[in-house]
């Protein structure tokens, strides 16, 4: 990294530490001058367009505005301790040498790396890939801790547990938030796992953030999740909330819970709960037994479309479609990216609905398997359509993922079911084509009105 762009990221980091802390001590007086501290604190042309941004949201006191407010109703050491890590480590520092390192090496790097601690799970919900793996396989605290020390050389500070059920293992992760204090945890996790002690540890470590999956209101949650699971989300909520931990929501929208999750009733809900935020993801039918039947229609994606793109405008919360917001990241952020998936197996991802691998994380190095043929197909293919409405290699290009598969040599990484290229894209196959009419029809909407 050149000493300039150093220098840079240093006058960064200690402009917005000190714009941090001075909203510490009054926000709702500060916020407004915030802006002017940072502009003081840097020249004029970095990251003008972020500053203007943050500027207009603190003028207008919209809905983002309120959003800043209830951040600051969270406990003081957490919030700070997520600052520090998210915003200077992950996301400025970090990014800074994920760009050295990617360039250096002609490769990908992640923002975030997703890890399997392990594949066992207390449900089995209806169309979860999770539960194609089987319960018998998991990363050791060793190689948990390697995998980070290794993303943490390549600038990448934000790891993110999906399963299985990750808080199967709670003490682990507690043990590694302790390792490794200068980086965020976040976790996808059913919520029912989650009780005092546990917020107590949260508390004490600081940087472990839960995402909860929940599926809509209680007869759609419980049907996909088994009875009696929206209650437990709920009192997993309240404990959160009252000792003022971040947390916020995973939710998959299907073909059967896409009303339900589209409503502003549901948002509401998540925002009275405590939520911070929603992680909206399009079902994906994974597995070889997959029910492509929750895959929705044409109709009912749009609907989440211009919904997400609605609340984000009027809701107190952060939400963001996996599917439907590809426009603002660029297209497809797997294959390293942005991110990258790591199972339990110690397989290594592309994706975390992408289960092909051509690299083992217990045989070779985090930055070899970037560098490997299944990593630089993405890395080389990347966007895989310039509509940014169809992004994914599988579900709306799946084409280009039996390709890379094949020319990789990736093999299957299901334990129990190995599913070919050719059979998971052949369930996509349709729904691409149904899918292309109107996503063409909505991005060039989208580009006629900027």
């Amino acid at each position: 990294m050149k000493f300039t762009d150093k220098a840079k990221q240093a006058a960064i980091s200690a402009a917005v530490t000190k714009a941090m802390d001075y909203l510490e001590k009054d926000p709702e007086a500060n916020i407004p001058k915030v802006m002017e501290l940072v502009d003081r604190l840097c020249p004029d042309d970095w990251y003008a367009s972020q500053r203007k941004a943050v500027r207009n949201v603190i003028e207008a006191k919209d809905n983002w505005y309120q959003l800043i407010l209830r951040v600051y109703d969270l406990d003081p050491e957490v919030r700070k301790t997520f600052f520090r890590n998210f915003i200077i480590n992950a996301s400025l520092n970090g990014s800074a040498t994920q760009e050295h390192t990617a360039e250096k090496y002609n490769c990908n790097v992640p923002w975030a790396i997703l890890l399997d601690p392990t594949s066992a799970c207390n449900l089995r919900c209806t169309g979860c890939w999770a539960a194609e793996y089987g319960h018998n396989l998991s990363l050791s605290l060793e190689t948990l801790d390697s995998i980070i020390k290794q993303g943490k050389e390549l600038g990448t500070y934000m790891y993110i547990y999906t399963g299985g059920e990750p808080m199967v293992r709670k003490k682990d992760l507690i043990t590694l938030c302790e390792m490794h204090p200068d980086c965020e945890f976040l976790s996808f996790t059913n919520g029912t796992l989650i009780d005092e002690e546990f917020c107590q540890e949260m508390l004490r470590v600081k940087n472990f953030v839960p995402a909860i999956s929940l599926e809509g209101f209680e007869e759609a949650n419980d049907g996909r999740r088994g009875p009696g699971v929206y209650q437990k989300v709920m009192h997993a909520m309240e404990l959160l909330k009252s000792h003022g931990l971040p947390f916020g929501i995973s939710t998959c929208y299907t073909s059967r819970n896409v009303y339900d999750v589209s409503s502003e009733e549901y948002i509401d809900k998540l925002i009275e709960c405590g939520a911070m935020f929603v992680w909206f993801f399009h079902y994906m039918p994974v597995g070889t037994d997959a029910a492509t039947d929750l895959l929705l229609t044409p109709d009912q994606r749009e609907l989440m479309y211009r919904k997400i793109r609605e609340y984000r405008g009027t809701k107190a919360i952060f939400s963001i479609d996996f599917q439907n917001d590809a426009e603002y990241i660029g297209g497809c952020i797997a294959g390293g990216r942005h991110y990258m998936h790591i199972n339990a197996n110690g397989d290594v991802e592309p994706c975390a609905f992408i289960h092909y691998s051509d690299t083992n994380i217990h045989e070779q190095s985090l930055l070899q398997a970037l560098r490997n043929p299944l990593f630089m197909a993405y890395h080389d293919g990347q966007p895989f359509n310039k509509n940014m409405l169809r992004p994914c290699p599988m579900l709306e290009n799946p084409q280009k993922l039996r390709r890379m598969v094949e020319e990789s040599g990736a093999k299957s990484t299901d334990m129990q079911s190995p599913e070919s290229a050719e059979h998971l894209c052949g369930k996509c196959d349709a729904y691409a084509e149904n899918w292309k009419v109107r996503a063409d029809s909505l991005w060039s909407e989208r580009h006629m009105q900027e």
